[in-house]
């Protein structure tokens, strides 16, 4: 099994955030993005994942390529960097990494975490994981006939058609094939508003008799913008505390501190004077004093003094004293 993951986007809407950090690394729950999803999908897999290839952008440097290989490398798998030069589309993105297509593979966009409870059927021609929506629009989507096969793939409906969204994990049983359709749009400049589309190929495929089957999620967690970030940072918490995971590392100092579960406390974290929780995630080498601390994530080496915050993104190396109760702080910023 082979994991494909296009992650060359700026991440706009999570600026200032992304202006040091590509969108996929941000942390939820102590871990970047792109490293808790491709753990949840090893779970789920249910065979020995080959090879993680990523498709960044040029710009992203090394030490974060030496990040993103380091976590396929943690789960035994090879990890590859691949480059999109230009924001062309899915099918494009796709593309860039046209060399690890073949086998069973697994796409996933790095903007969309989940909880799931089943096993991934590699029997299967292909399988697009979806999820309810009370707006499509935003989405493509799918319908599906009474046998539960997939009838049509929408990109972004004006007008309703369906509620089930495509939420932007994909499995395909054969790589070589999804690579042959998604080469033919690019040989033939088939686009869909102006980009070459993944939805386009899926259709094609479907013409020629694939048959895709919906994939259902527990929970769909979406990571677009500050305030869904905090928000599925929370979910996550809240499954790790379920779980009985480890949420506080044993070299956190506290003095005259109460830590509300569920909350992730990192490592050499020191927390005087202060109320951490819940659903507070704060990276390693940080120092709270004198806070009311909840519903945040907060980035290594960051020091928060006299504060009250509630659904907050603060970065790294973050210096702030103050009160506030809904902050978005990039890294390397001080607020006194």
């Amino acid at each position: 099994m082979k994991i494909i993951v296009p992650m060359a986007g700026m991440g706009k809407r999570m600026r200032p955030h992304t202006l040091t950090v590509p969108k996929p690394l941000i942390p939820v729950a102590g871990k970047p993005i792109v490293q808790k999803i491709i753990e949840d999908l090893e779970k789920v897999c249910g065979t020995e994942i080959e090879e993680v290839a990523y498709i960044i952008g040029p710009s992203f440097g090394e030490a974060v390529e030496k990040q993103l290989i380091a976590v396929a490398e943690k789960i035994g798998a090879k990890g590859s960097i691949y480059y999109q030069h230009e924001p062309l589309g899915t099918a494009h993105a796709i593309m860039c990494a046209k060399e690890s297509l073949d086998g069973n593979v697994l796409v996933v966009f790095a903007d969309t975490l989940f909880k799931a409870d089943f096993t991934l059927d590699r029997t299967k021609d292909g399988i697009i994981w979806v999820q309810k929506v009370d707006d499509p629009k935003p989405f493509g989507v799918v319908k599906v006939n009474a046998q539960n096969v997939i009838t049509d793939f929408i990109e972004k409906p004006v007008t309703f058609v369906s509620d089930l969204a495509i939420i932007g994990i994909y499995y395909f049983k054969d790589g070589l094939y999804l690579r042959n359709e998604l080469q033919y749009l690019l040989d033939n400049d088939i686009k869909e508003k102006g980009e070459y589309q993944l939805t386009n190929a899926l259709e094609n495929m479907k013409a020629k008799g694939t048959q895709f089957e919906p994939g259902k999620v527990t929970e769909w967690l979406d990571c677009g913008n500050k305030n869904s970030t905090v928000f599925t940072n929370s979910r996550i918490l809240h499954f790790m505390h379920q779980n009985g995971d480890k949420m506080v590392d044993d070299s956190v100092s506290t003095t005259d501190a109460i830590i509300i579960q569920p909350s992730f406390i990192g490592k050499n974290v020191k927390i005087t004077r202060s109320v951490v929780g819940p659903h507070a995630a704060i990276a390693d080498n940080c120092v709270i004093e004198n806070s009311i601390i909840g519903n945040c994530i907060i980035q290594s080496n960051t020091n928060i003094t006299e504060a009250v915050i509630d659904n907050a993104m603060i970065g790294s190396n973050v210096v702030y004293k103050g009160e506030a109760k809904d902050l978005s702080i990039g890294d390397f910023t001080t607020c006194l």
